[in-house]
């Protein structure tokens, strides 16, 4: 009994420190909008007009039934009360690829359903509404006992969470949940969900709109990229998460978003509503230190060959550019985050700045229980070190070769008796060979230059001296495989069953799945283990080191990092100065559009229409009051992968704009938050009005929304 009171008694100090944290007044921070009463005086000072209980309310409709998890990675919201949501363009590019074809190339040219009934659905998209998050931190913790082992604590949580999960969701179609630690496993939350499968989509702009300016502007300002697309959530006749069906219909929203077309301004109040998916704002010098100066530097190098290779082909062919499109921006967002993550922490001298931060640390922490917290973070970061690199290059070269990774999970497949025909399918559909033997080359040559001979299996050792260089590997390879094309695998699969042979069996002997097997074993086997229990015990301290932050800083403003649980940033449209001399404002027009313009350039190529529109400047109602088309507009919420189509909202909680992207000088807020240049960029929703008006001519979409004008 002793022991659970002391336990409590720990849990009641963090809880009590955390309240007096964050009372403190700062444009930083991702907040969970179940405690946005601490942050809402705060709110209200700086502008907006509603109450804490309008931004989240479990009984009564609030401004998060209208806001979804997009996809389990992006975030979306409701513009209507047919179940109309908005969405980032690159949050459904890859559904809007799926339904492309050179015949009918949704990509290029957009595409718009002009009646409901030619909405398309899109197989394995979801939605998810949170329905509730509760604090569980005793409840998860319930029969945990100080002194109990790490695993035993682990043990506890997970039983305790399984019961909390299945309570949660015993009653109501479509209902998941998940406890979540906060704080390093300081504190815990159950978030209950409400899915939704039957999701179409409605209307995307061709992707010179809603990609235009490419890789070349992306994480950049000025932005001018019309990143949006439209689906729609549809429910049985009671309004229930069901399977897609034709006899479902629009889902009816218990709150959806006015779209403002007033406009916006510097200095108007901002907030952002979504779902960011991670941060790491107290990790130490020595994990900001190995992520901006080792890890990063070898994944934009490993990543800059694979982009190489699919902009080579893609530039050459259509059919090639539509197969890479979205494997391309995949490949190439965290690219260029890096780089700007990599250059804002050395700017912001992140490193020195912590380990002075540290330094304090370790004399208050001197006759506590927090003394010696870092020296062992230091220790065990140090022996993680080599795992990690090990860690980055085999997930960042030789396992995501197209090939091989391919062959593997077919081979496993037939191993197991499943059917793995959809996954041949859809990866020959969207495979060409010599971007991907080009890939094998490259990241077999860095793999071979950079990864000490203790972290290779010896297949790979083996191999290299036996085909000495990594081209005639290649050839051999890519000769020999049955998996090169899908007519060669049907054929492969026929020939060992007319033999009456084990399929699964014979693939064994393929170069190309035993290239991955060989791989992928000793990674999992030799890297991977060690590397996870290393991290382990740092997240174990990680769970004091927060705790003991709190106790010594007591001043500072602390919030959860981010997991991907729905999140609250608040904070003022402003422009930003990212070196001496220069200053951005913080609005973009259509006149930046057409001076990017370029018929030469596949990412500037804009529609012709577009250039009709704007020479006549027949902008109808949607032209600000200085006579032109508003584009983007930055702000200083703090936000995060997954904010990707966050609805930004104004101080009467009407929709101003769609969040897309932060700048490329303030990537590194995902580590530090630098209040002079952190900016996430959004979409003004008057250009989504004006697309939707003079491009799509797609009127019933507008007169479904509920325009504030």
């Amino acid at each position: 009994m002793k022991h659970n009171i002391n336990n409590m008694k720990r849990i009641l100090s963090f809880l009590t420190v955390l309240f007096i944290s964050v009372t403190m007044w700062a444009d930083e921070g991702m907040w969970l909008p179940a405690l946005i009463s601490q942050r809402i005086v705060d709110m209200q000072a700086k502008g907006f007009r509603l109450t804490a209980e309008d931004i989240y309310n479990v009984n009564e409709a609030s401004l998060k039934d209208a806001v979804v998890l997009f996809n389990r990675g992006c975030t979306g919201e409701l513009i209507s009360d047919k179940g109309l949501l908005l969405t980032n363009h690159h949050c459904g590019y890859g559904q809007i690829q799926r339904h492309s074809s050179v015949e009918h190339d949704y990509l290029k040219d957009g595409f718009w359903a002009m009646t409901m009934e030619e909405e398309l659905p899109n197989d394995k998209l979801t939605v998810d509404f949170l329905v509730r998050m509760d604090d569980v931190t005793a409840k998860a913790l319930r029969g945990y006992k100080e002194g109990m082992s790490e695993a035993q604590r682990d043990s506890v949580v997970k039983a305790n969470s399984k019961q909390l999960i299945a309570e949660a969701t015993k009653e109501g179609k479509g209902l998941r949940a998940q406890v979540e630690a906060l704080y390093y496993g300081n504190q815990y939350f159950i978030f209950v969900f409400r899915t939704f499968t039957d999701v179409r989509l409605v209307g995307a702009p061709p992707s010179s709109i809603g990609k235009f300016g490419g890789d070349t502007d992306n994480w950049m300002w000025p932005r001018h990229t019309g990143d949006f697309s439209l689906f729609r959530i549809y429910a049985d006749k009671d309004n229930n998460p069901a399977p897609y069906s034709k006899d479902n219909v629009p889902y009816r929203p218990k709150k959806y978003f006015k779209v403002s077309a007033k406009g916006v301004k510097e200095g108007d109040f901002t907030f952002v509503y979504g779902f960011p998916g991670s941060t790491r704002e107290y990790i130490t010098s020595d994990a900001v230190h190995y992520n901006a100066e080792i890890s990063n530097p070898h994944k934009i190098k490993l990543r800059t060959h694979r982009l190489d290779a699919q902009r080579k082909y893609m530039s050459k062919d259509q059919a090639v550019r539509i197969q890479y499109s979205a494997k391309n921006a995949s490949v190439s967002n965290a690219w260029k985050k890096w780089q700007g993550e990599m250059k804002g922490i050395r700017k912001m001298n992140t490193v020195e700045v912590k380990r002075e931060y540290e330094k304090r640390f370790r004399e208050w922490a001197k006759g506590t229980e927090y003394e010696g917290v870092l020296e062992r973070l230091e220790a065990l970061y140090a022996e993680l070190e080599p795992y990690s690199f090990a860690n980055d290059y085999y997930r960042e070269s030789v396992l995501v070769i197209e090939l091989p990774a391919f062959a593997r999970r077919v081979q496993r497949a037939l191993e197991k008796g499943d059917d793995p025909q959809s996954t041949i399918d859809n990866f020959y559909k969207d495979y060409y060979l010599p971007i991907d033997k080009e890939c094998f080359v490259s990241l077999v040559k860095e793999f071979e230059a950079n990864i000490p001979d203790e972290f290779k299996p010896e297949y790979f050792k083996n191999s290299m001296k036996q085909y000495s260089t990594a081209e005639a590997w290649a050839d051999d390879m890519y000769a020999n495989s049955a998996f090169v094309d899908a007519k060669s695998l049907e054929a492969g699969i026929a020939l060992v069953s007319i033999a009456g042979g084990n399929v699964a069996e014979a693939m064994n002997e393929d170069p190309a799945v035993r290239f991955y097997a060989e791989l992928a074993d000793f990674y999992n086997n030799k890297v991977f283990p060690k590397y996870t229990s290393l991290n382990k015990e740092i997240t174990l301290l990680y769970r004091d080191y927060m705790r003991g932050q709190m106790e010594f800083d007591k001043e500072k403003a602390f919030y959860p990092d981010a997991n991907l649980t729905l999140r609250v940033a608040y904070g003022k449209i402003a422009g930003y100065s990212p070196s001496d001399a220069i200053y951005f404002t913080p609005s973009s027009s259509i006149e930046g559009i057409m001076q990017k313009d370029n018929p030469e350039i596949f990412d500037y190529n804009i529609p012709q229409e577009l250039r009709d529109i704007y020479a006549s400047k027949d902008y109808g109602e949607w032209a600000n009051d200085k006579g032109t088309i508003p584009v983007c507009f930055i702000a200083t919420n703090h936000t995060s992968g997954g904010n990707s189509g966050s609805p930004v909202i104004d101080a009467d909680g009407n929709l101003i704009g769609l969040n897309f992207d932060r700048v490329w000088e303030g990537t590194m807020s995902d580590v530090v938050f630098d209040p002079d240049v952190c900016r996430n960029i959004s979409l003004d929703v008057r250009f989504v009005l004006f697309t939707i008006d003079k491009l799509a001519k797609n009127h019933r979409l507008l007169e479904e929304m509920e325009i504030i004008r």
